[in-house]
């Protein structure tokens, strides 16, 4: 089948690093992926082909009036990129500025529409007319493919039929990310970290709503000095998360944003801490600490509830509170082993959840489905 997916936006993260592999893991089963996108780069590593499109900055509260000031314009443009690609079996779309401007494209261009949500339903769309616009155009959709399970609790809580919104888990390349010791070896060496440290890592975007306080904080109140913090990431905090691990003085290390050398990073890790936000969808950043062999913690649920289990880890309770992952952490600060043991469940359960043949092969399931019912109902209408 012939796949033509929509994303654009202002930054990569992670939906669009999981977009980009869900496409790539359904073109290694042998189907044609194409990605419409404002990001020439979106595709890079992968063998999705990319068109570039221009239909505006994300839908915002800060953008909204611009979209709507040039709609009909944006829609013509949508419209014609996608008559270029057809014909095509499933158009895919990911935010909710393409899944709205979908009410305004023909039948034929949306005879099996699937939409991919990536965490809640953003809380703006919950009543008034945002709520009505966002109910009409799910109707059109055939398929939804929520990412955890809060998702798609999220999603049917606005009303969209719950027989059409499917869990389906975020697409890793499991064998390119793997505890390395020499990486680990190689980070801790850069960074001066000693090889006998216990190391809490975090790799996470420095924002407001990314409690990554509360991990500095945890440390600080475990005051031993055999643990060192890595807080992997950039963004707006930084300098306050920087004021705040002041008190640790060498055993609190800043690095960017990891790319190519993340199973290193991950490696220099004893356990990796995740920080959600209040509309986390289903962090890569914790898949790839399973990936690692890292037992994984998160300062709160949301987003992880059903992807962090006691056996490869834990989650704060209550959250949010430094004194709850610091008991978390004192756990294997206290029992070596145990960090070995969750690290190699983590590892086991990535692969049985999140490979990328694995989850491409629930996709092309659930688009079979779809497409098949589609024409079954346009053989009844003749």
């Amino acid at each position: 089948m012939k796949i033509v997916s929509v994303m654009t936006t202002g930054s990569r993260g992670g939906a669009e690093f999981a977009a980009v592999e869900m496409l790539d893991a359904l073109r290694v089963r042998g189907h044609e992926t194409v990605m419409l996108s404002n990001q020439p780069e979106i595709g890079r590593e992968t063998g999705v082909e990319v068109r570039l499109i221009d239909i505006g900055p994300k839908l915002s509260l800060g953008s909204r009036r611009e979209l709507a000031l040039r709609w009909p314009q944006l829609v013509l443009r949508l419209r014609q990129a996608l008559e270029r690609e057809a014909p095509y079996d499933v158009l895919l779309l990911h935010y909710k500025k393409e899944q709205i401007m979908a009410l305004a494209l023909s039948r034929r261009l949306t005879s099996t529409l699937v939409w991919a949500e990536w965490g809640k339903v953003p809380f703006q769309f919950h009543r008034g007319i945002p709520h009505q616009v966002y109910l009409l155009a799910a109707r059109r959709a055939a398929l939804v493919m929520a990412v955890s399970a809060g998702t798609r609790e999220s999603v049917c809580e606005m009303g969209v039929l719950e027989s059409k919104v499917h869990v389906v888990p975020n697409v890793m390349r499991t064998d390119t990310i793997r505890f390395s010791a020499e990486g680990r070896s190689r980070v801790r060496e850069r960074l001066g970290i000693p090889d006998d440290a216990f190391v809490v890592g975090c790799i996470s975007r420095f924002h407001p709503k990314k409690r990554n306080d509360v991990v500095v904080d945890a440390v600080r109140e475990l005051n031993d000095a055999r643990v060192h913090l890595i807080l992997a990431g950039a963004g707006e905090t930084e300098s306050q998360l920087r004021a705040l691990a002041a008190p640790l003085g060498e055993r609190a290390h800043f690095i960017a944003t990891p790319g190519s050398d993340v199973a290193d990073v991950l490696s220099a890790f004893d356990v990796s801490v995740f920080c959600p936000s209040p509309t986390e969808g289903a962090p890569r950043a914790v898949i790839l600490g399973m990936l690692a062999e890292r037992p994984c913690l998160a300062t709160g649920a949301e987003g992880v509830a059903d992807m962090i289990t006691p056996d490869i880890g834990g989650i704060a309770d209550p959250e949010n509170d430094p004194e709850s992952l610091r008991a978390l952490l004192v756990r294997y600060l206290d029992d070596p082993q145990r960090a070995q043991r969750e690290g190699a469940a983590a590892r086991a359960h990535a692969e049985r959840t999140y490979a990328a043949p694995v989850v491409a092969a629930l996709i092309e399931g659930l688009l079979d489905d779809v497409i098949a019912a589609g024409a079954s109902r346009a053989r009844s209408r003749r």
